[in-house]
């Protein structure tokens, strides 16, 4: 009989171990195990809210409690009250979770449009690096993205950062700023996210030659991810861009002639000379390059 009841409770423990893992859930009665509980199984995010301000305000998991908690509020549209239970309690976490919690501040300042906060935010991310107090004194740390763990350097994190920097300035169309820090990120760790980027603050100042060069990188494969079809697909957008915003020359505006009168030289030219390009001779290259893509 014992050795039933024991077979029985090893059943029971195994089946209680393979629940937990499947859920993702922590073992327990706290109220951060009943805050998980509610946010991953019974699929309840105002319930889970609830439980997981139970676990702050009694010291369970504080760290973990609070962050997760802001990223339910931000699933609920709750994005300024994340902000603010970050901002207020964060001094009751530890100090090695003042990183991640930046990283979700980050993500809440980036949905609700706070960009002013977000340059702060990523340039005080940035001098903790070069002062030598971000990683918490490491070299590496352990990342985790769609539920797998990768290590990360300072390297690529500062890059990271920078090349975050960057889009926040162009959010704030401050593109000389934007275009600085963009090429500080590439000359750190050059990807093909931060050069097309680049290639488009180029082009919204109008210097539509240097932002070819850029995007030449990512058509012709030169760039760690340009093989990426999301990457391949913005590069064709911004080309077609570029293409679309490429002036006519001067000296038509010179001569005083009117928009309607050179569409019809230009109309006669194309039937007299179909093969006559009227784009700028570094932009030849780039209808056989695609033709190229195309086969």
């Amino acid at each position: 009989m014992e050795g039933n009841s024991v077979l029985k409770k090893s059943s029971k423990a195994k089946k209680d171990d393979l629940y937990h893992v499947i859920h993702k859930v922590p073992f327990g009665d706290t109220p951060y195990v009943k805050a998980k509980h509610a946010q991953l199984v019974d699929k309840d995010p105002e319930v889970a809210i609830v439980y997981f301000w139970k676990a702050i305000n009694v010291g369970d998991k504080v760290d973990s409690a609070l962050k997760d908690m802001a990223v339910v509020m931000k699933q609920l549209d709750r994005t300024e009250e994340a902000i603010e239970a970050i901002k207020s309690f964060r001094g009751l976490c530890s100090k090695h979770s003042q990183e991640s919690l930046d990283n979700v501040l980050l993500d809440l300042y980036k949905k609700c449009g706070r960009v002013e906060e977000q340059i702060e935010l990523l340039k005080r991310k940035l001098r903790l690096i070069y002062q030598g107090e971000a990683f918490n004194g490491r070299t590496t740390k352990t990342a985790r993205s769609h539920g797998k763990k990768f290590q990360v350097s300072i390297k690529q994190e500062t890059a990271r950062l920078l090349g975050n920097l960057g889009w926040a300035y162009m959010q704030k169309t401050n593109y000389m700023m934007a275009e600085v820090v963009f090429k500080k990120a590439q000359m750190i760790d050059a990807d093909a996210n931060k050069a097309l980027n680049l290639a488009l603050c180029l082009m919204r100042q109008s210097r539509y030659e240097e932002a070819y060069l850029v995007l030449e990188q990512v058509l012709q494969g030169k760039l760690q991810g340009s093989d990426e079809i999301k990457s391949q697909n913005r590069a064709e957008e911004l080309l077609i861009e570029l293409n679309a915003n490429l002036q006519q020359p001067k000296f038509m505006d010179d001569l005083g002639l009117d928009d309607d009168l050179v569409k019809g030289i230009d109309g006669l030219l194309n039937v007299w000379s179909p093969v006559r390009s009227r784009r700028l001779p570094i932009f030849e290259e780039i209808s056989s390059f695609r033709d190229q893509l195309a086969c």
